[in-house]
């Protein structure tokens, strides 16, 4: 009810959007870490895919702490900031992704940039709400 009333920038997609554009960068974050994970450990590098899978843990609870503070706590200032350090870690993820083979980090790529317009969203949201 909170969003549906809240004022929003014209760019912001419609809600059915979300779920489409979630259920794709999810199972693009699955595949493309598991290939790597896969990848480092396949050449004997057990540092770097233990090293990958902890990061990916920090990213997944930066990811639903966005949610909760955007949608539970509705704050989208402190959304856009956290938005923003989720943006820093998708992309430090596909850097990682990239140093296993570089086909993978192009594979996560797209989900840096929905963070980071995400980022733009909350912002320019908070701002018309404040």
């Amino acid at each position: 009810d909170w969003y549906a009333k809240i004022r929003k920038p014209r760019y912001v997609p419609p809600n059915a959007v979300f779920p489409i554009a979630w259920t794709a960068l999810y199972t693009d974050i699955a595949v493309t870490s598991a290939a790597a994970i896969n990848r480092f450990r396949a050449g004997g590098d057990d540092a770097k895919a233990r090293a990958y899978i902890g990061a990916l843990g920090v990213n997944l609870v930066l990811n639903a702490g966005w949610s909760w503070i955007f949608f539970g706590m509705r704050k989208p200032g402190a959304a856009a900031a956290a938005a923003a350090v989720l943006t820093a870690s998708s992309a430090d993820l596909a850097r990682r992704a990239a140093v296993a083979e570089p086909k993978l980090g192009a594979a996560l790529a797209p989900y840096p940039l929905w963070c980071g317009f995400a980022t733009v969203m909350a912002t320019h949201i908070w701002r018309l709400n404040r």
